[in-house]
């Protein structure tokens, strides 16, 4: 039996097909529980392009086709379930770095990104804040 998709799961599905309102799959990501899987005392993340990565799942299926891969052969991935605003707003300004979130990342064609931008990630951590800082008040 084939477990229905999460609303987020759905919000990135009609993103990824040019569809969909970006902020409402931002807002749609801050109401959502994440599954995130946890590592040598924190939570799981990877880096690419000069940014953290923390990885999370929209659900438990999402979560073990990447257990699969990279999850402990001998035991089960144990995980923290957190809502995506937890993440952005709290998790990824306290790594220090530029850092975002990575969705269903061992779902081919069901990842989605959200990098460290503004309107994502507190303006302090977002790694375009100074330009959006410069362009505030100027006509378009």
């Amino acid at each position: 039996m084939e477990q229905a998709r999460t609303a987020l799961a759905e919000r990135i599905a009609e993103q990824r097909t040019g569809g969909g309102d970006p902020r409402a799959l931002v807002g749609e990501m801050r109401r959502s529980v994440l599954l995130v899987p946890l590592a040598n005392g924190g939570l799981w993340s990877a880096h690419s392009g000069g940014v953290r990565w923390v990885c999370a799942f929209t659900d438990e299926t999402a979560l073990a086709q990447f257990a699969l891969h990279h999850g402990p052969a001998d035991r089960p991935l144990d995980y923290a379930a957190l809502l995506g605003a937890r993440i952005v707003d709290d998790i990824v300004p306290g790594l220090n770095e530029p850092a975002g979130l990575a969705v269903d990342i061992a779902t081919e064609d069901g990842s989605m990104f959200f990098p460290p931008v503004t309107g994502i990630v507190p303006e302090a951590a977002a790694v375009d804040a100074d330009e959006a800082v410069e362009g505030a008040g100027r006509g378009r």
